[in-house]
């Protein structure tokens, strides 16, 4: 994120533009446009993979308080602040309603995926703090990306009719995927599902046809490409660790190529030079606290509620709080529709990159080790003879 901030004018095009307008002319960026929506197709595939629906449900009850909760507080903490903000900020034509709801999703997003990550890297995936954040975060990032499907919908429609049209086709095309398509590819894909194998260039060919084609549909409807990858990753089969080989033969090719693209392709068009006093950066500084408030302190507080000590409610709030690629994701979709200034675009990239950068120090000092007697019976025992003792986390302890 940080370098793909820093190959834009913010830095690089401020230091040499001559260079800049060579290496970056406008003549490449249609065919980088193109690229970085192959590799976020392909991401949003992975994530789809991701959520595992059959653990959500049986965590129902507080996946939903608290998934829905983290999405719904800082919801409104977007739509409050787009009210002193819309005349300045918002971009010409768009309207306050297509305004307001896009600053509420970009105070609600969660990247699942990097989440997962600052988990795994901190061996909090396994305990319930991490489950607990997984779950919630992959229902809080389903239903921001429905309640963004909406908002694409409406701002693309020309009458509410319209709006209704293409919602009512979308639920039709997702049950189409959920009836037909997912026991289809079941059958399609039963040899590497059962034989537990890497999954072979036949598999790859329909995999991607299905994950291309169901992102034209989505586009074709009305919505956004990202939309039909992700449902596509949703409805894709399991089986032993077919989905984990798969995600991982996606990583090796998209991470290390195409996203990059992404990255720079957003960087192309952040420019912390538009913010050109200091009130624009009064703004941008209130952004981030009411994003930083509205989804960690909402979260927190909903966690509180079931019983929860406030260090472990902060650090699921915090955990909730980074955003990363998924906000990129969403504010890129902002700016093509005429939604966004490109003022509010870079205040917004900033808060999306500090919220990030503050996520993993933050869990680090809120789930500080405690030391346990070698007789607690947590973890592996240690020889008595050392009096030693082991420091672990309190969300293991728990």
């Amino acid at each position: 994120m940080m370098a793909g901030i820093l190959l834009g004018p913010s830095l690089f095009g401020w230091i040499a533009p001559h260079l800049f307008q060579l290496v970056f002319g406008a003549d490449s960026l249609e065919p980088l446009r193109l690229l970085s929506q192959i590799g976020v197709c392909l991401f949003m595939f992975a994530v789809g993979m991701e959520l595992d629906l059959a653990q959500t449900w049986r965590w129902a009850e507080r996946v939903l308080v608290i998934g829905h909760g983290s999405i719904a507080i800082p919801f409104l903490f977007g739509v409050a602040i787009a009210l002193p903000l819309y005349q300045r900020y918002a971009n010409p034509g768009a309207s306050f309603s297509a305004f307001a709801l896009f600053m509420g999703i970009s105070m609600s997003v969660t990247a699942f995926p990097m989440l997962v990550r600052i988990l795994k890297d901190r061996h909090l995936f396994q305990t319930a703090l991490g489950k607990t954040a997984t779950m919630c975060a992959a229902l809080g990032d389903a239903t921001a990306w429905c309640i963004l499907a909406f908002v694409i919908a409406l701002a693309g429609a020309a009458t509410i009719s319209d709006a209704v049209a293409r919602a009512a086709a979308a639920v039709a095309y997702t049950g189409f995927l959920f009836a037909v398509m997912r026991p289809l590819l079941g059958r399609l894909l039963r040899r590497w599902l059962r034989e537990d194998i890497d999954p072979e260039q036949p598999a790859l060919v329909l995999i991607s046809a299905v994950v291309l084609g169901s992102a034209l549909i989505t586009e074709w409807i009305g919505l956004h490409a990202l939309f039909g990858a992700f449902l596509a990753g949703i409805i894709m089969p399991s089986g032993g660790s077919f989905r984990a080989k798969l995600t991982l033969r996606l990583e090796q090719f998209s991470s290390v190529l195409l996203l990059p693209t992404f990255f720079a392709f957003i960087g192309l068009r952040t420019q912390a030079t538009l913010l050109s006093g200091a009130a624009d950066w009064m703004v941008c500084g209130g952004i981030v606290l009411v994003a930083t408030f509205g989804k960690m302190g909402g979260t927190a507080l909903i966690y509180r509620a079931f019983k929860q000590n406030w260090r472990e409610a902060l650090a699921l709030g915090a955990l909730m709080n980074t955003r990363g690629l998924m906000e990129l994701i969403a504010l890129n979709i902002g700016l093509e529709m005429g939604i966004l200034s490109m003022r509010i675009f870079t205040m917004l990239v900033l808060m999306a990159i500090f919220t990030t950068v503050m996520t993993g120090p933050l869990v680090q000092w809120l789930i500080r080790p405690v030391v346990v007697p070698i007789d607690s019976g947590i973890g592996p025992q240690v020889s008595p003879e050392t009096g030693a003792t082991r420091r672990i986390p309190p969300a293991v302890q728990a």
